[in-house]
C-alpha cells in the first residue's frame, strides 16, 4: 500500500491539518491504541488522522531526523495492531500500516480513516483480562476519553457514517476523473502520482480509500466525487 501523501507532507502538515496527525518516538501500544479508537471515531468529521511510529514531536512539531524503530521488530509491532482491532476494540477497526524509511531509519505510518461503524471503544488496559472499555476523540491534536456531553454526542452518531465516507450508488468508478487525481497526487508529492497514470481506477481508489464496497460492487464514496469530478454539483447541488 503507498500513501496517497508524502512523507514531506506529513511532516510539514502542508496537506493535512494539525488535530489529524500525532508522531510517537516509540511503540507505545495502548497510546497507539486509544489514538487509533479515537481517529476511528472522527467525532469533527475530519475525516480520520495518521500515526507516525518512530519519530519524536516536541510542541505539536515532529523532531527530524527520526528516532526510528528497531527494523527487526516492525514485523511484531504490525502484528500487534492488526490484533488490536480484532481484539482490543468493538466493533472491528483496522488501519491501513505502512513502513517507511526516512533518513536511513525505519518507521510505520498510521493512516486511519474515519470508521464505517462508529462509535468506537477500546480497551483502557490491555491484556486479556481488562474488562474495562472506553470510547476516545480528538480534542484538537490530542486523544481523549469521551465523557458527559461528549460521549453521549458519540453515541449518538451510531451507524452514522461520516458524509465524506458514504459511498454513493448514483456513481459509478467512471465517474472519478483520473485526470484530477493524478493532478493532486502529483500537487502533494505523493510518491502514488506516477503508479495512478495506469493503475486501474479500482486498485487506484481503494489505495486512495476515495472507493468502497465489494469487488464486485465497487461505488465511489462523497468525497471521492467532491475532490475528483469535474462537476460535482451533479452528484450535490449545494455545491
Amino acid at each position: 500500500m503507498t500513501l496517497p501523501i508524502s512523507i514531506s507532507s506529513l511532516f510539514h502538515g502542508k496537506a493535512v491539518e494539525w488535530e489529524r496527525l500525532e508522531f510517537k518516538e516509540g511503540w507505545n501500544p495502548l497510546e497507539v491504541l486509544h489514538t487509533l479508537c479515537a481517529f476511528a471515531n472522527d467525532f469533527h468529521n475530519l475525516g480520520g488522522g495518521y500515526i507516525v511510529v518512530g519519530v519524536a514531536q516536541r510542541d505539536g512539531q515532529p523532531v527530524l531526523p527520526p528516532v526510528g524503530l528497531d527494523a527487526a521488530r516492525l514485523d511484531a509491532v504490525q502484528k500487534e495492531i492488526l490484533n488490536f482491532g480484532h481484539s482490543a476494540m468493538q466493533p472491528s477497526y483496522h488501519p491501513i500500516v505502512v513502513p517507511e524509511v526516512v533518513d536511513g531509519k525505519s518507521i510505520l505510518i498510521l493512516w486511519a480513516p474515519g470508521g464505517q461503524t462508529r462509535p468506537y471503544k477500546a480497551k483502557l488496559r490491555l491484556g486479556k483480562d481488562c474488562k474495562d472499555w472506553g470510547y476516545f476523540i480528538r480534542k484538537g491534536s490530542s486523544t481523549v476519553r469521551a465523557k458527559g456531553p461528549d460521549e453521549t454526542e458519540l453515541l449518538s452518531l451510531a451507524a452514522t457514517v461520516p458524509f465524506d465516507d458514504r459511498i454513493n450508488q448514483r456513481a459509478t468508478l467512471k465517474d472519478l476523473s483520473r485526470e484530477l487525481i493524478v493532478g493532486f497526487l502529483a500537487e502533494v508529492g505523493s510518491p502514488l502520482a506516477g503508479p495512478a497514470r495506469t493503475l486501474a481506477m479500482a486498485e487506484l481508489g481503494r489505495q486512495m480509500n476515495i472507493v468502497d464496497g465489494p469487488r464486485e460492487a465497487l461505488f465511489p464514496r462523497n468525497v471521492g466525487l467532491l475532490f475528483f469530478n469535474p462537476e460535482p454539483h451533479r452528484f450535490f447541488p449545494a455545491t
